[in-house]
């Protein structure tokens, strides 16, 4: 009886993060290039229930019982990536990625180190050298991981981006965005909001998706899926909430009233 407790406990523990997901992906439903997660729950081992110190003469009794589960874990986290919605700005450096692929971008901690991480969020801008950056100052690189910088870019009267990624002001070419790509991107490590750190089980390789110029990828988040999920983990919450009021109400009656027997 006092199994039922742990295992109510347990799928407790599972809802609770599988909820804390839920409100993650709600939280960035409007956050630019956005790719929400799920969670996967995974049984513990069945245990195999026996008769033990049974001394009675019934040598015909099974002394199996039968098996028997104690509750779930979560199994992983993951991501899922699909495409999210393309939502027309007009802006010059507002990129948008269709299909497979991650813009390359240079990031620098407090520590004044540099490291490359991957995103899908291309709402880029140019900073007051001329670089193109992302909101928070990153630097977005080329396809030989350079920064780029766009030459005149406050006086530059036509700067244009392909759909391969090729950059030309003025109809000079200038650079080609580092587009890459991923043969296991689960593998990739999530850092903040929308960007990704790789792994060597990631598989960096080349990437086919396009860019498109004045567009923003939003999140693939459905809110309403989100919801909808959202009340039936809270459903399945107070369910165990139940089950382990009921079994301790049962033990409590078990100690005052039938041990008084």
């Amino acid at each position: 009886m006092v199994r039922g407790l742990y295992t109510a406990w347990t799928g407790m523990v599972n809802e609770q993060k599988r909820l804390d997901v839920i409100s993650n992906n709600m939280a960035n439903a409007d956050t630019t290039g956005f790719k929400k997660q799920g969670v996967t729950s995974q049984s513990f081992d069945d245990e195999l229930a026996l008769r033990i110190h049974d001394n009675n003469n019934y040598s015909h009794l099974n002394y199996r019982i039968g098996d028997m589960n104690l509750g779930v874990k979560i199994g992983e986290t993951y991501h899922d990536f699909s495409q999210g919605s393309l939502r027309e700005t007009g802006n010059t450096y507002d990129l948008a990625l269709g299909g497979d692929g991650f813009f390359t971008i240079q990031t620098t901690n407090k520590q004044g180190q540099t490291s490359t991480k991957y995103t899908r969020d291309g709402s880029f801008t140019v900073n007051t050298d001329g670089y193109l950056v992302t909101k928070d100052g990153d630097y977005v690189l080329d396809t030989n991981g350079k920064t780029i910088q766009i030459p005149g870019a406050q006086t530059a009267q036509n700067v244009a981006i392909d759909q391969k990624g090729n950059i030309t002001v003025d109809g000079q070419n200038v650079a080609t965005l580092g587009i890459a790509g991923f043969a296991n991107p689960q593998a990739l490590l999530l850092y903040g909001e929308n960007m990704y750190d790789a792994t060597d089980a990631a598989g960096l390789q080349a990437s086919t998706a396009t860019v498109n110029q004045g567009y923003l990828e939003m999140s693939n988040t459905n809110v309403i899926e989100e919801m909808v999920d959202m009340i039936t983990i809270t459903r399945a919450y107070e369910a165990g909430q139940k089950m382990i009021q009921t079994v301790d109400s049962t033990l409590q009656k078990a100690t005052t009233e039938i041990g008084r027997v």
